[in-house]
């Protein structure tokens, strides 16, 4: 289909003059040997990162694949929090990501200092921090959680115990919306790109496509209006489905329906129509694509590979306090879905 051609076209540029041919992918994989390294993409990622990885996921199922690998060398094509992770989770590891420069407008929403400050406004308060954050905030954190399991992380707090869910503002009415907590407070962060898909457009493309299921990342700042678009019966409430990433891809293998709206970050339909490929999967918003999930590109992995660069560190203290709030989210739920 047309569509499909143009939108993964248009992931594809610009590769800094190295096309991703067999002669290039031959290359990744003699050269990801020689490191014993094992490569993950996030969903994010452009195809031809994602086709050339070892695994690809979201970013907390790729860093638990990553701790579970024998390979000494993990490379991470995503954005820097998700590579800290993996570091976090894999301390004894080399820790590499194509490109430094890839950070995430959402993980910069809130620093350790501004965590910090916001606890002392709330003393006794429970710290949940999406998974989506840096190695910092991770470390002022008492448990992670993923989009998945938000609701159940929340949920298993006694209830006469205030929350700080922070960074991002639709998870956390998202949250707030499921578990009916009073005293949940959210901090007022956001994804730029999810931020920018918003509830015009879902409204306008659903209108357009009623038999279509809509796959609604709970990132996005049109997650509410689909709600109220199932609750106003403007479209049928099975239809409707607020996902992970994760979830995303085990839905469309599931799903009865012949068209899907995604409202996601566009590399994300690269695996679902890998999933499905007998479904129509077209995204609410053309243009949510993440800048710098993009900056790793197939002359970025070359480098990486050849030099060794970017190699990852994060401080043993910062890791081990990290680590602690990472570890009692995989104890709670079912985190597999990732965000």
């Amino acid at each position: 289909m047309a569509h499909t051609q143009t939108l993964e076209a248009a992931d594809l540029a610009p590769f800094d003059g190295v096309e991703p041919d067999a002669a290039w992918a031959e290359e990744v994989r003699r050269l990801a040997r020689e490191r014993d390294a094992v490569l993950l993409a996030h969903n994010y990622q452009v195809p031809a990162i994602q086709d050339i990885a070892d695994h690809t996921g979201d970013s907390l199922a790729l860093s638990r694949i990553a701790a579970a690998s024998d390979a000494s060398t993990i490379v991470f094509c995503g954005v820097h929090f998700m590579a800290e992770t993996a570091k976090i989770l894999s301390p004894d590891k080399t820790v590499l990501i194509p490109d430094a420069r890839a950070g995430c407008s959402l993980a910069d929403s809130i620093t350790g200092e501004q965590l910090r400050a916001w606890k002392a406004e709330h003393p006794g308060a429970v710290v949940v921090s999406y998974v989506n954050t840096t190695a910092e905030v991770k470390a002022e954190t008492d448990i992670c959680c993923t989009s998945s399991n938000a609701v159940d992380v929340v949920a298993s707090i006694p209830a006469d115990r205030e929350v700080l869910f922070l960074p991002d503002q639709f998870l956390g009415a998202h949250v707030k919306r499921k578990t009916g907590r009073e005293n949940l407070h959210v901090w007022a962060g956001e994804c730029h790109v999810h931020a920018g898909i918003n509830g015009a457009e879902l409204s306008e493309r659903a209108a357009a496509n009623p038999d279509a299921d809509l796959f609604i990342h709970p990132e996005c700042g049109c997650a509410t209006s689909a709600l109220y678009l199932a609750g106003e019966g403007a479209v049928a409430a099975d239809k409707v489905k607020i996902l992970s990433t994760g979830d995303m891809v085990h839905e469309a293998r599931d799903t009865k329906a012949r068209s899907v709206l995604v409202a996601t970050e566009i590399g994300m339909l690269h695996q679902l129509r890998k999933a499905a490929p007998e479904i129509d999967f077209r995204a609410v918003n053309d243009r949510a694509s993440c800048r710098f999930m993009k900056m790793i590109t197939p002359a970025a992995l070359l480098r990486c590979l050849r030099e060794g660069a970017d190699e990852v560190h994060v401080d043993p203290e910062t890791a081990k306090r990290a680590e602690a709030s990472v570890r009692r989210m995989i104890e709670i739920g079912q985190p597999g879905g990732g965000e």
